[in-house]
Protein backbone atom coordinates (compact mmCIF):
# COMPACT_ATOMS: atom_id res chain seq x y z
CA UNK A 1 0.00 0.00 0.00
CA UNK A 2 2.53 2.13 0.90
CA UNK A 3 4.67 1.71 -2.43
CA UNK A 4 1.20 2.03 -4.14
CA UNK A 5 1.02 5.53 -2.50
CA UNK A 6 4.60 6.43 -3.05
CA UNK A 7 4.36 5.30 -6.52
CA UNK A 8 1.46 7.75 -7.26
CA UNK A 9 2.79 10.22 -5.26
CA UNK A 10 6.15 10.39 -7.80
CA UNK A 11 3.79 10.14 -10.72
CA UNK A 12 1.67 13.01 -9.56
CA UNK A 13 4.86 14.83 -8.69
CA UNK A 14 6.64 13.96 -12.52
CA UNK A 15 3.37 15.24 -14.36
CA UNK A 16 3.17 18.55 -12.30
CA UNK A 17 7.19 19.23 -13.12
CA UNK A 18 6.60 18.56 -16.30
CA UNK A 19 3.61 20.79 -16.66
CA UNK A 20 5.31 23.60 -15.06
CA UNK A 21 8.17 22.95 -17.60
CA UNK A 22 5.98 23.74 -20.17
CA UNK A 23 4.24 26.97 -18.59
CA UNK A 24 7.61 28.22 -17.83
CA UNK A 25 8.64 27.61 -21.39
CA UNK A 26 5.66 29.52 -23.30
CA UNK A 27 5.82 32.12 -20.40
CA UNK A 28 9.27 32.90 -21.34
CA UNK A 29 8.69 33.45 -25.33
CA UNK A 30 8.81 37.12 -26.47
CA UNK A 31 5.57 37.24 -29.05
CA UNK A 32 7.87 37.70 -31.89
CA UNK A 33 9.84 34.49 -30.70
CA UNK A 34 6.24 32.33 -29.89
CA UNK A 35 5.49 33.51 -33.67
CA UNK A 36 8.68 32.43 -35.04
CA UNK A 37 8.54 29.12 -33.55
CA UNK A 38 4.84 28.09 -33.83
CA UNK A 39 3.02 30.66 -36.54
CA UNK A 40 5.92 30.67 -39.02
CA UNK A 41 6.16 26.88 -40.08
CA UNK A 42 2.27 26.21 -40.53
CA UNK A 43 2.54 30.20 -42.29
CA UNK A 44 4.63 28.95 -44.38
CA UNK A 45 3.02 25.86 -45.70
CA UNK A 46 -0.43 27.84 -46.50
CA UNK A 47 1.43 30.31 -48.18
CA UNK A 48 3.63 27.01 -50.74
CA UNK A 49 0.05 25.76 -51.25
CA UNK A 50 -0.46 29.39 -53.04
CA UNK A 51 3.15 29.47 -54.81
CA UNK A 52 4.19 32.30 -52.19
CA UNK A 53 6.96 32.30 -50.09
CA UNK A 54 7.53 34.35 -46.67
CA UNK A 55 9.71 37.14 -48.25
CA UNK A 56 7.74 38.31 -50.63
CA UNK A 57 6.99 41.69 -51.74
CA UNK A 58 3.81 42.75 -49.41
CA UNK A 59 0.92 45.00 -50.08
CA UNK A 60 -1.77 45.56 -47.36
CA UNK A 61 -5.36 46.95 -47.96
CA UNK A 62 -8.09 47.76 -45.45
CA UNK A 63 -11.35 48.35 -45.52
CA UNK A 64 -13.23 49.98 -42.65
CA UNK A 65 -16.96 49.59 -43.38
CA UNK A 66 -16.43 45.61 -44.18
CA UNK A 67 -13.71 45.38 -41.42
CA UNK A 68 -11.71 43.17 -43.54
CA UNK A 69 -7.58 43.73 -43.74
CA UNK A 70 -6.12 41.86 -47.09
CA UNK A 71 -2.80 40.77 -47.41
CA UNK A 72 -1.55 40.45 -51.05
CA UNK A 73 2.47 39.25 -52.07
CA UNK A 74 3.70 40.06 -55.17
CA UNK A 75 4.44 37.47 -58.23
CA UNK A 76 8.34 36.96 -59.05
CA UNK A 77 7.33 36.03 -62.35
CA UNK A 78 4.79 38.70 -63.69
CA UNK A 79 5.32 41.60 -60.94
CA UNK A 80 2.04 41.52 -60.20
CA UNK A 81 0.34 41.03 -56.87
CA UNK A 82 -2.00 38.23 -55.45
CA UNK A 83 -4.33 38.03 -52.40
CA UNK A 84 -2.89 35.29 -49.90
CA UNK A 85 -5.65 35.88 -47.38
CA UNK A 86 -8.56 38.50 -46.25
CA UNK A 87 -8.53 39.25 -42.27
CA UNK A 88 -11.05 40.12 -40.52
CA UNK A 89 -10.45 43.01 -38.54
CA UNK A 90 -11.08 42.41 -34.90
CA UNK A 91 -12.02 46.25 -33.90
CA UNK A 92 -11.75 49.71 -35.06
CA UNK A 93 -12.87 52.81 -33.29
CA UNK A 94 -14.56 55.77 -35.09
CA UNK A 95 -16.96 55.73 -38.32
CA UNK A 96 -15.98 56.66 -41.80
CA UNK A 97 -13.71 59.24 -42.66
CA UNK A 98 -10.14 60.31 -42.04
CA UNK A 99 -8.85 60.94 -38.95
CA UNK A 100 -8.00 64.90 -38.15
CA UNK A 101 -6.70 64.89 -34.69
CA UNK A 102 -5.48 63.81 -31.51
CA UNK A 103 -7.76 62.01 -29.41
CA UNK A 104 -10.41 61.85 -32.05
CA UNK A 105 -10.73 58.25 -31.64
CA UNK A 106 -10.84 57.95 -35.43
CA UNK A 107 -9.13 55.20 -37.28
CA UNK A 108 -6.79 56.88 -40.26
CA UNK A 109 -7.93 56.75 -44.19
CA UNK A 110 -5.26 57.16 -46.92
CA UNK A 111 -2.00 55.89 -48.25
CA UNK A 112 0.43 55.08 -45.41
CA UNK A 113 3.53 53.28 -45.80
CA UNK A 114 5.82 50.96 -43.25
CA UNK A 115 9.36 51.09 -42.87
CA UNK A 116 11.26 48.05 -40.44
CA UNK A 117 11.98 51.06 -37.59
CA UNK A 118 7.88 51.18 -37.10
CA UNK A 119 7.83 47.39 -36.51
CA UNK A 120 7.64 46.89 -32.79
CA UNK A 121 7.90 43.43 -31.53
CA UNK A 122 7.75 44.61 -28.36
CA UNK A 123 4.22 45.94 -28.04
CA UNK A 124 2.05 45.45 -25.38
CA UNK A 125 -0.42 44.81 -27.71
CA UNK A 126 1.16 41.66 -28.61
CA UNK A 127 3.02 42.49 -31.94
CA UNK A 128 2.15 45.63 -33.67
CA UNK A 129 3.73 48.38 -36.81
CA UNK A 130 3.14 51.54 -36.76
CA UNK A 131 1.12 53.20 -39.95
CA UNK A 132 3.00 56.57 -40.15
CA UNK A 133 0.11 58.83 -39.61
CA UNK A 134 0.59 61.37 -40.07
CA UNK A 135 1.75 61.00 -43.91
CA UNK A 136 2.80 63.99 -46.37
CA UNK A 137 -1.14 64.42 -46.74
CA UNK A 138 -2.44 64.79 -43.45
CA UNK A 139 0.42 66.89 -42.56
CA UNK A 140 -0.28 69.20 -45.50
CA UNK A 141 -4.00 69.57 -43.94
CA UNK A 142 -2.81 70.07 -40.29
CA UNK A 143 -4.07 67.08 -39.37
CA UNK A 144 -2.40 65.45 -35.52
CA UNK A 145 -1.71 62.30 -33.83
CA UNK A 146 0.51 59.54 -33.62
CA UNK A 147 1.10 56.32 -32.53
CA UNK A 148 -1.83 54.77 -34.91
CA UNK A 149 -1.26 51.02 -35.34
CA UNK A 150 -2.12 47.74 -36.82
CA UNK A 151 -1.72 45.52 -33.34
CA UNK A 152 -2.83 42.76 -31.53
CA UNK A 153 -5.43 42.18 -28.49
CA UNK A 154 -8.41 42.75 -30.10
CA UNK A 155 -9.04 46.60 -28.24
CA UNK A 156 -8.45 49.88 -30.45
CA UNK A 157 -8.28 53.28 -29.78
CA UNK A 158 -7.62 54.87 -33.30
CA UNK A 159 -5.94 51.97 -34.08
CA UNK A 160 -6.81 48.72 -36.17
CA UNK A 161 -7.07 45.65 -33.95
CA UNK A 162 -6.14 42.23 -34.75
CA UNK A 163 -6.59 38.76 -32.83
CA UNK A 164 -3.20 37.59 -31.81
CA UNK A 165 -3.08 34.68 -33.91
CA UNK A 166 -3.67 36.85 -37.24
CA UNK A 167 -1.54 39.96 -35.95
CA UNK A 168 1.06 37.23 -35.89
CA UNK A 169 1.23 36.27 -39.16
CA UNK A 170 0.53 39.77 -40.57
CA UNK A 171 3.86 40.76 -38.88
CA UNK A 172 5.63 37.96 -39.90
CA UNK A 173 4.85 38.96 -43.55
CA UNK A 174 5.93 42.30 -43.08
CA UNK A 175 9.00 41.63 -40.87
CA UNK A 176 10.33 39.18 -43.52
CA UNK A 177 9.17 41.36 -46.42
CA UNK A 178 11.39 44.35 -45.09
CA UNK A 179 14.85 42.49 -44.47
CA UNK A 180 14.53 40.88 -47.88
CA UNK A 181 13.54 43.78 -49.74
CA UNK A 182 14.17 47.22 -47.59
CA UNK A 183 12.27 49.89 -48.72
CA UNK A 184 8.79 49.89 -46.73
CA UNK A 185 5.25 48.00 -47.00
CA UNK A 186 2.64 49.71 -48.92
CA UNK A 187 -1.03 50.35 -45.96
CA UNK A 188 -3.88 51.73 -47.96
CA UNK A 189 -6.64 52.21 -45.70
CA UNK A 190 -9.89 52.63 -47.43
CA UNK A 191 -13.69 53.46 -46.08
CA UNK A 192 -15.23 50.47 -48.06
CA UNK A 193 -14.45 48.77 -51.16
CA UNK A 194 -15.19 52.00 -53.81
CA UNK A 195 -16.87 50.44 -56.00
CA UNK A 196 -19.30 52.51 -58.29
CA UNK A 197 -22.17 51.47 -56.47
CA UNK A 198 -20.94 51.91 -53.04
CA UNK A 199 -19.33 55.10 -54.11
CA UNK A 200 -23.03 56.09 -55.07
CA UNK A 201 -24.42 55.00 -51.92
CA UNK A 202 -22.30 57.76 -50.37
CA UNK A 203 -22.77 60.63 -52.54
CA UNK A 204 -23.59 62.99 -49.69
CA UNK A 205 -21.36 62.69 -47.47
CA UNK A 206 -19.30 65.55 -46.47
CA UNK A 207 -15.84 63.24 -47.13
CA UNK A 208 -17.37 62.08 -50.98
CA UNK A 209 -14.62 64.57 -52.81
CA UNK A 210 -12.09 62.96 -50.56
CA UNK A 211 -13.10 59.90 -51.30
CA UNK A 212 -13.16 60.26 -55.20
CA UNK A 213 -9.65 61.10 -54.51
CA UNK A 214 -8.32 57.50 -52.80
CA UNK A 215 -10.92 55.77 -55.23
CA UNK A 216 -8.22 56.86 -57.88
CA UNK A 217 -5.48 55.34 -56.14
CA UNK A 218 -7.76 51.89 -55.44
CA UNK A 219 -8.93 51.62 -58.87
CA UNK A 220 -5.63 51.72 -60.23
CA UNK A 221 -4.63 48.85 -57.96
CA UNK A 222 -7.88 46.97 -58.98
CA UNK A 223 -6.68 47.35 -62.99
CA UNK A 224 -2.87 46.80 -62.68
CA UNK A 225 -2.54 44.43 -59.45
CA UNK A 226 0.25 46.33 -58.26
CA UNK A 227 0.49 49.25 -55.60
CA UNK A 228 0.16 52.44 -56.97
CA UNK A 229 3.38 55.10 -56.09
CA UNK A 230 1.75 57.36 -54.08
CA UNK A 231 2.42 61.45 -53.83
CA UNK A 232 1.00 64.59 -52.25
CA UNK A 233 0.20 67.30 -54.89
CA UNK A 234 -1.72 70.40 -53.92
CA UNK A 235 -3.19 68.97 -51.22
CA UNK A 236 -4.46 66.02 -53.03
CA UNK A 237 -3.66 62.64 -53.37
CA UNK A 238 -1.94 61.75 -57.17
CA UNK A 239 -1.01 58.30 -58.56
CA UNK A 240 2.18 57.50 -60.47
CA UNK A 241 0.87 54.70 -62.67
CA UNK A 242 0.16 54.04 -66.26
CA UNK A 243 -2.46 51.95 -65.66
CA UNK A 244 -4.86 54.65 -64.23
CA UNK A 245 -8.64 54.00 -64.99
CA UNK A 246 -10.44 56.48 -67.21
CA UNK A 247 -12.44 58.88 -65.11
CA UNK A 248 -15.77 57.59 -63.94
CA UNK A 249 -19.08 58.57 -62.67
CA UNK A 250 -17.83 59.38 -59.25
CA UNK A 251 -14.47 61.58 -60.61
CA UNK A 252 -17.51 63.80 -62.43
CA UNK A 253 -20.19 63.75 -59.56
CA UNK A 254 -17.29 65.41 -57.71
CA UNK A 255 -17.34 68.37 -59.98
CA UNK A 256 -20.62 69.45 -59.70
Amino acid sequence: MGRTLYTHFGLLMVALLALTGCQSTKRNFTPLEYVHYKTKPQLEMRLAKQDMKIGDPVYIRAFKSEMQMEVWLQDEQTGKYDLFRTYPICRASGKLGPKQKEGDLQAPEGFYEVTEKQLNPNSKFFLSFDLGYPNAYDRSLGRTGKALMVHGNCVSKGCFAMTDNHIGEIYLLVEESLKKNGGSVPVHIFPFEMTEEKMAMRLYSEWYPFWVNMKQGYDSFEVAKIPPDVRVEKKQYAFATDALPPIGKSFALAQK
